[in-house]
């Protein structure tokens, strides 16, 4: 059918969300939405690169649409759909100013009709959300941390906050029509305002409250920022909403402020992500994670002590380049003692224009980037004891 579209989304929060702005642009555009890619004449796929195989997906979809598109042809007039590829991995190549990212992907995917960024969209068009009960606001979109592993910066760009009053007025307006929970998304929601923010003397609230920056340690300096803290409190304030979360949080700027609204303020879920990517400290130093071992766990028992009910779920990288046995094993001894909730575990994997891409080999073989992987899933998601597998 003409002027339809399907929108398929790989990836994390901040891509859904993404996803229900590009509905709202096709829309405004004059088409429909439809609820299978077969019916569609427009489809959209909303790419992540954070692993290679989020990548794999992506081209095998594209082969695949092609695949089916032929075979309902046959003996038909019917066209095969429009191609269009958005999110990260068209982030990638708009900031790639030698454009060799882009002649990839259209020599990867010759089929693609359109590579769209998510900057076209922006924040000028409102989610589309078919259940309000549950909403995801992101309040920040790109990261300034550049840890060596990871494509965010490149594929997102620098860090950019949203304004503070117009997150408080979409809030309000999704309290209005029935939401209850909302999820604050952001690379870092710690650091965010730190671009609104032009000086540490003061920044005015929508209300008119002038308030003082919250300032973060950073690189041994404090340094950052951050108007977090006083944003939770006010969403904290919006009637309606009995639930409030935010993802994802960075170890070396969870202020002491930041833990002292989440204990006064019952709305906000005590289920905390809080990502450590390693145990070991030589590895988050190569991993330009601006914490040790030991500042983590420090971290974790403080939040514990004064948050009560609080738990704490992780994101953790194994087989990351140089990384021994003995420094694998400090993970196990570092997820024990933290006793996460839950666990994102993945397998490290090269990422264009990543430092530990340019300076580390990937010496880990597959095989025990896979044994490692299921000795710290086992322990932290299914309880289990690894002490059999680890030697």
């Amino acid at each position: 059918m003409k002027n339809t579209f399907f929108i398929k989304t790989f990836g994390c929060q901040q891509n859904l969300a993404d996803s229900q702005r590009i509905a709202s642009y096709y829309l405004a555009r004059g088409y429909r939405q439809t609820n299978t890619m077969e019916s569609a004449s427009e489809i959209v796929i909303n790419t992540c690169m954070i692993r290679q195989t989020a990548e794999d997906k992506v081209t095998g979809l594209v082969k695949n649409i092609l695949k089916q598109s032929a075979l309902r042809a046959r003996g038909s007039l019917s066209r095969r759909p429009k191609i269009v590829i958005t999110g990260c991995m068209v982030g990638m190549a708009v900031r790639d100013e030698t454009g060799k990212y882009l002649k990839a992907l259209r020599k990867r995917m010759p089929e693609v009709d359109e590579f769209l960024p998510l900057e076209e969209v922006g924040f000028d068009y409102p989610a589309l959300r078919n259940d309000v009960t549950h909403s995801w606001v992101p309040i920040s979109n790109g990261c300034n941390n550049f840890c060596t592993f990871c494509v965010v910066p490149f594929t997102r760009g620098r860090e950019v906050s949203r304004p503070f009053e117009d997150i408080i007025s979409e809030i309000k307006e999704l309290a209005s029509i029935g939401c209850r929970e909302v999820t604050l998304l952001g690379q870092n929601v710690n650091s965010y305002g730190a671009d609104l923010v032009k000086n540490s003397k003061g920044y005015k609230l929508p209300n008119g409250r002038l308030v003082k920056p919250v300032m973060v340690k950073h690189l041994g300096r404090y340094r950052i920022p951050t108007l977090f803290p006083y944003l939770l409190e006010e969403v904290c304030k919006i009637k309606g909403i009995k639930i409030v979360k935010f993802i994802s949080s960075n170890p070396w700027d969870f202020s002491d402020e930041l833990i002292d609204v989440i204990t006064k303020n019952k709305k906000i879920d005590r289920n905390l992500h809080l990502a450590v990517q390693s145990g070991d400290d030589g590895v988050l130093k190569r991993m330009n994670r601006w914490y040790t071992r030991e500042e983590y766990i420090n971290l974790v028992k403080k939040i514990k002590s004064k948050i009560k009910g609080a738990q704490i779920s992780t994101d953790i990288i194994v087989g990351f380049p140089g990384e021994t046995e003995d420094q694998f094993k400090n993970i196990i001894k570092l997820a024990k003692e933290a006793n996460f909730a839950y666990a994102y575990v993945s397998k490290y994997s090269q990422r264009p224009n990543t430092a530990a891409t340019k300076a580390f080999p990937d010496d880990i073989p597959h095989t025990e980037k896979e044994r490692r992987f299921h000795i710290v899933d086992q322990l932290i998601n299914h309880k289990g004891n690894p002490r059999s597998a680890v030697h």
